[in-house]
């Protein structure tokens, strides 16, 4: 098949871009390079992508015309977006990178003659400071993170529903990795530690509880809706660990690793943080046959010996 991943050069894009192409599907590759994420990890990402036969092209989704890169694609995985909790992210930012961008996308998609397959990915933000429910929960979303992408969503859901590009949505819970974003949990805590730095948590982070999910588990999520299409036209999906644990007990897994203690610096609360996630995956493996495989401990191991290879300058996956 052919199918065109936005977002690609970023984290879960990257793994995402590799494993379609891996197993035998024509890949390209959208991503803007904006300063949401250090070009310099995204440009090593695409260097591995390419040795798969990913082509990745540069545009932006809200102002870069977009036609001749989805002509002819049958799917199109839309991961592009502001993510997470940032200071320096504006609501507008918000608003022009995850709705605006998911719209003009849709657009963008519904103009071809036979517009491809469309997979939303969005998050378990969406449901707010509790996210322990099934697909059918009410969404409460408490950041403008939460609230722009379950905007995204209702704009995809709602092509959908007018037959005008069949759409899935993806809610990932607490992905963590290799490539994983220098800000996020794990690979910020594993930098601090090596670096024999404060690390800074949230107070009260301790004690929340997490679905953290190893990126290969969601990948695979992702590759199942290919040969389900039509089961999963207009659906919402939680895709994620349906364990969960503190992030203390994964704080502790990193030291076991490192054979190091974290030094940890409280911060006052943030804003927007969620308390508690638990992917309720029923749905998931009923239709999609998802059945997430890594625990905490081997993902983090693994994350863990990617980290010191790309210390020593190696940045494979």
């Amino acid at each position: 098949m052919r199918i065109v991943v936005t977002g690609a050069a970023g984290f879960i894009g990257s793994h995402l871009c590799e494993k379609l192409a891996n197993i035998g599907h024509q890949v390209t590759g959208i991503d803007s390079f904006n300063e949401n994420y250090p070009a310099h990890i995204k440009e090593q990402n695409v260097i591995h992508m390419m040795h798969s036969g990913v082509k990745v092209e540069r545009l932006d989704l809200v102002c870069d015309p977009l036609r001749a890169v989805l002509s002819n694609a049958d799917m199109v995985y839309h991961l592009a977006a502001q993510s997470g909790l940032s200071s320096q992210a504006s609501p507008e930012l918000y608003q022009r990178n995850n709705p605006l961008a998911t719209e003009t996308l849709l657009k963008a998609c519904s103009a071809l003659n036979v517009p491809p397959f469309f997979v939303h990915i969005s998050t378990s933000s969406v449901y707010g400071k509790s996210a322990t429910g099934t697909e059918t929960a009410v969404a409460k979303p408490i950041s403008d993170y939460g609230f722009s992408k379950l905007a995204s969503e209702q704009i995809a859901l709602s092509y959908s529903h007018r037959n005008k590009v069949l759409t899935c949505v993806m809610r990932l819970f607490s992905v963590y990795g290799p490539r994983e974003r220098p800000e996020k949990l794990f690979m910020k805590l594993m930098n601090h530690i090596v670096r024999d730095e404060e690390f800074p948590l949230f107070e009260g982070s301790l004690n929340h509880k997490r679905s953290f999910t190893y990126v290969d588990d969601i990948i695979a999520g992702l590759v199942a809706v290919i040969d389900r299409r039509k089961e999963c036209t207009g659906e919402v999906f939680n895709i994620g660990s349906d364990t969960n644990t503190t992030t203390g007990q994964g704080i502790a897994i990193v030291e076991k690793l490192l054979n190091r203690k974290a030094r940890i610096k409280t911060l006052p609360p943030r804003r927007g943080d969620q308390h508690h996630t638990y992917a309720q995956i029923g749905k998931a493996k009923s239709i999609l046959g998802y059945t997430p495989r890594t625990c905490l401990e081997k993902g983090l191991s693994k994350q863990v010996a990617w980290h010191e290879k790309i210390s020593r300058g190696y940045h494979g996956a």
